[in-house]
């Protein structure tokens, strides 16, 4: 049987909306996972170099005062950034220090060193992981207009109205295939794009960290403090360098 003219029509009509709907909801989709996929990454970013160059300070400095003292100087979000497991733990211990280079004439100099150039580390990978940050933040802004943008040539309520207006006469020769309100208010919400959550959800913002030149006053007080604390077998295993593992 030959399809009536007014049928080819509606089905042209819901093909070429169904087209530049979904066209344009899949590119937004695919922004959308590498989103995600470059906000796992920082997240892998955080936990082996931010947490890494925290967790060797922490053992390094050894002292719940100190800690706390460190955390005050730094601006860092203790309760964030600190757990007391990671002090005594064997395993964290072995693998933060691993690949790590010490240098220096004496093992209260090896020592030493080996906190300031772990706090350098800080900074830098803290810098890093900010600017990263920021980039974040700006894919999450342009998926977000891209959402404004498919709304402003995808107004869903319209189409609803006018995919239920193709079924609206009640001539059976008519252009049918409509759809009753209730499952057209369904259809509309289900094909609604959310935007993405806000970076923040998925990743802390850390402050910028003070240069080395304006607290090595103070963080070499807490050096000092923090060698007495060690024990010399604590202090050998420090000072000697462990070449890094590849896992």
């Amino acid at each position: 049987m030959t399809p009536k003219i007014d049928d080819v029509i509606a089905y042209e009509i819901k093909k070429d909306i169904a087209d530049r709907y979904f066209g344009f909801r899949k590119l937004i989709e695919e922004d959308e996972l590498d989103l995600q996929h470059h906000i796992r990454q920082q997240s892998f970013i955080l936990e082996k170099r931010i947490s890494f160059d925290l967790i060797r300070l922490v053992i390094l400095l050894k002292g719940e005062e100190l800690i706390a003292s460190f955390f005050d100087m730094t601006s860092l979000d203790k309760d964030r950034f600190f757990d007391p497991f990671f002090v005594d733990a064997p395993t964290i211990r072995e693998r933060v220090f691993e690949g790590v280079k010490i240098h220096g004439l004496t093992k209260f100099k090896k020592f030493r060193n080996l906190v300031l150039d772990s706090y350098e580390r800080l900074t830098v990978h803290t810098a890093q992981y900010m600017e990263r940050y920021r980039q974040l933040q700006e894919e999450k802004e342009v998926i977000d207009e891209e959402i404004k943008l498919f709304y402003q040539k995808n107004d869903l309520g319209s189409i609803m109205g006018f995919l239920r207006s193709l079924g609206d006469t009640k001539s059976s020769g008519s252009m049918q295939g409509g759809m009753e309100i209730g499952m057209a208010q369904s259809l509309e919400k289900k094909m609604a794009i959310p935007p993405p959550l806000p970076i923040e959800n998925y990743l802390p913002v850390i402050d910028p960290l003070p240069p080395l030149d304006n607290i090595s006053k103070k963080l070499k007080k807490l050096i000092d403090q923090a060698y007495k604390l060690h024990d010399q077998e604590a202090i050998l295993f420090f000072i000697t360098e462990k070449p890094a593992v590849r896992r």
